[in-house]
């Protein structure tokens, strides 16, 4: 077993150790100590990083039998037996110890307000996690989420302090303890002055000032729990930067200030639904304009009108605009084609009243320059590389394809 210099304080960053055993791991030396102040992954804790004799740690472990290895960048030929000093990387501890510290604070937040219980817990790279048994209309959990956020961030600016205490599971049934323990031998309980009492083997901070600010991102629904997103610290400080930054260059686009960006956006956003609205109704014109166009311009075959264009001026959804004018007619075959830089887009349609099967000439087209393509026996869409003629590629559809 491992001796856990974390637990006694979580702000030591330097140490000095032996070296318990050695194994290499592919280029790696996996190395356990008798002692350490690395935290191991768990408990949705991510381990910590730093230096052993000055070779880069590069993930810490724990085993079931409370063994903590230790994997080195490389390998230092280190025996068992030898001294050596640790040093702990203090912005990603002090990071973990904002984001876990938090974490308490805000899950008996929502346990004080509310009942809500935290069943689940993770620090990931751009936010911490907590799943809570909060169950409510969505304008309801959006105030419940504000009231505990509020709640929490009175506790951490009253600046209590924090206090680590290894107890008994006999001592541990006295506490008011937020939920019950996994340790069965040994208990060690985070207590927050006057608020919570919790069970954990993470890092923490000594008062709540250190966290800074709790800040809750975002929530959403997940395995039945409420899933909800937050900062602290340092993180909460970047968060707010990038905020502010997104705000600032926002406003400067609009010539506004950052308190009209809101405003200003809303109608922006009702200026484009009008014009979008008037755009359609501009490609719906000029759609029937260029069928009418196209009809005059085809062939009869069999007592019915067939059309060929390609396009390399259009929009692919504009063509098959175009299609669906041509084919409103009756007794209209329309074969169209969007050129787009080395390939070409197909859109193949008739009219309700007419028998052929576009789907097995898409196919057919499709196969003949080596594309893919299909749809229904009335619609179909395709496209491959380009044809070396595309007029001459569609017409030839006709002779060959139709009067089979």
């Amino acid at each position: 077993m491992t001796s856990k210099l974390y637990w006694q304080d979580s702000h030591q960053i330097h140490f000095d150790a032996r070296i318990a055993s050695v194994a290499t791991k592919d280029a790696d030396l996996i190395v356990e100590l008798d002692q350490t102040a690395f935290y191991p992954t768990g408990g949705g804790q991510p381990c910590d990083y730093g230096l052993i004799n000055g070779i880069e740690v590069l993930n810490v472990e724990i085993t079931d039998d409370e063994r903590i290895f230790h994997r080195l960048k490389g390998n230092p030929g280190f025996e068992p037996g030898i001294q050596i000093k640790g040093v702990i990387d203090w912005n990603r501890r002090l990071d973990m110890l904002q984001q876990h510290s938090g974490q308490h604070i805000l899950s008996q937040a929502f346990f004080q307000l509310y009942g809500a219980e935290t069943k689940g817990f993770r620090i990931v790279d751009q936010a911490t996690e907590i799943d809570l048994t909060l169950e409510a209309p969505p304008e309801e959990i959006e105030t419940a989420i504000h009231k505990a956020e509020d709640l929490a961030n009175q506790i951490v600016f009253s600046n209590r302090q924090v206090r680590l205490h290894e107890v008994s599971p006999e001592e541990a049934a006295k506490l008011p303890l937020r939920k019950e323990s996994f340790i069965p031998d040994c208990v060690r309980v985070v207590e927050i002055e006057d608020f919570d009492w919790s069970p954990c083997g993470g890092t923490h901070v000594k008062r709540t000032g250190e966290i800074g600010l709790i800040a809750i991102r975002a929530w959403e629904r997940a395995k039945r729990m409420t899933r909800v997103h937050f900062v602290c610290g340092a993180r909460a400080l970047r968060e707010y930067r990038a905020a502010v930054g997104i705000t600032d260059a926002v406003s400067r686009r609009l010539s506004v200030g950052r308190d009209e960006v809101e405003s200003s956006l809303a109608r922006l956003q009702d200026d484009n639904k009008k014009l979008s609205r008037r755009v359609r109704e501009l490609a719906q014109l000029e759609a029937n304009l260029t069928a009418e166009r196209l009809l005059g311009a085809g062939i009869e075959l069999n007592g019915k009108r067939v059309v060929t264009c390609s396009f390399d001026d259009k929009d692919f959804e504009d063509v098959k605009l175009i299609a669906h004018r041509l084919v409103d007619r009756e007794s209209v075959i329309a074969l169209l084609a969007a050129i787009e830089g080395d390939s070409v887009r197909l859109v193949f349609a008739r009219s309700a009243d007419v028998d052929e099967d576009i789907n097995n000439l898409m196919k057919t087209a499709c196969q003949s320059i080596g594309g893919k393509g299909g749809g229904k026996p009335d619609f179909a869409m395709g496209g491959g590389p380009v044809p070396e003629d595309v007029s001459n590629f569609l017409t030839s559809l006709i002779s060959s394809g139709m009067r089979n």
